[in-house]
């Protein structure tokens, strides 16, 4: 499924060509076999409270929601062949390119929106 990401509280467009990871395949796939992401791209993965980026070829962003899409944590340039603890409260997680985050000013509290 293709959506968009959108920041709420901001009223602005984050990325345009957003993926999203439902199914449990997909979720175990994750950005694996990928070789890098473009700066309107992003993958959000439910039911994930933590990653890893092992033999995968570039560093990301992962920005961790809960079930109301509230930002809960920012996890910036985690670089291959790493994970991430679990974050609480956490229940999806969205992938973008590194730096991203902070391209975006994305922050913790802030509420993103999937749409179409």
């Amino acid at each position: 499924m293709m959506a968009v990401l959108m920041n709420q509280d901001k009223t602005k467009m984050l990325l345009s060509d957003l993926k999203v990871a439902s199914d449990f395949w997909s979720r175990t796939k994750g950005l694996l076999g990928t070789k890098a992401l473009a700066t309107d791209q992003g993958l959000l993965i439910h039911q994930c409270n933590s990653i890893h980026t092992f033999f995968m070829k570039y560093s990301i962003d992962c920005i961790f929601v809960n079930k109301d899409m509230q930002v809960k944590a920012i996890k910036k340039d985690v670089k291959p062949g790493r994970f991430t603890l679990p974050i609480w409260g956490a229940s999806s997680v969205i992938e973008v390119k590194a730096g991203l985050a902070d391209q975006l000013q994305i922050s913790e509290g802030d509420h993103l929106y999937v749409g179409t």
